[in-house]
């Protein structure tokens, strides 16, 4: 491997260490991440994976930061081209051995009532509920606005590199 080519690697080696990752019971939440928000804007979103690494289900019950008044678990759907959202009612489960992704356009964390500014590069806090494993305390990186997912902003791409 040249110079380049172990750079590069370093880079993203970095890159994926720089992750916040937490752990709760048989739980782990990877990557929690937000967009940032345009001034005045009231509402954000929060997005995440959530493994199951045990063997009895367990369900996101509810979210809370300083930053806001509330945090609902919604899901976002398409139906006919319509665009619809609602909250999640009693939870949102995760089976054993599965990951349930809170992305854009799908499952998310709605952060209504938004108290203060949300910036690209401004990490806030926020604690999730489970029903079994308890309470956990995380940090929401802020990507920019319109971002698609933490990766796809802040991940610096790989150069191509020939051996």
């Amino acid at each position: 491997m040249n110079k380049l080519g172990l750079a590069a690697s370093l880079v993203f080696i970095a890159g994926i260490a720089n992750a916040k990752d937490y752990k709760v019971g048989a739980l782990e939440i990877d990557s929690p991440w937000s967009r940032a928000i345009p001034k005045g804007a009231a509402v954000a979103a929060g997005y995440m994976k959530i493994r199951n690494t045990g063997t009895t289900p367990d369900r996101l019950v509810s979210a809370s930061t300083p930053i806001a008044g509330t945090i609902g678990i919604h899901e976002m759907t398409m139906d006919n081209g319509v665009m619809k959202m609602r909250p999640v009612t009693g939870g949102l489960e995760i089976e054993p051995g599965a990951t349930v992704e809170l992305k854009p356009s799908s499952f998310h964390l709605m952060i209504m009532n938004v108290k203060q500014p949300i910036n690209k590069g401004k990490p806030f806090a926020a604690t999730l509920t489970f029903e079994k494993a308890g309470p956990v305390d995380i940090e929401f990186s802020v990507e920019a606005m319109g971002a698609a997912s933490p990766a796809a902003a802040g991940m610096p791409e790989m150069p191509k590199v020939s051996h």
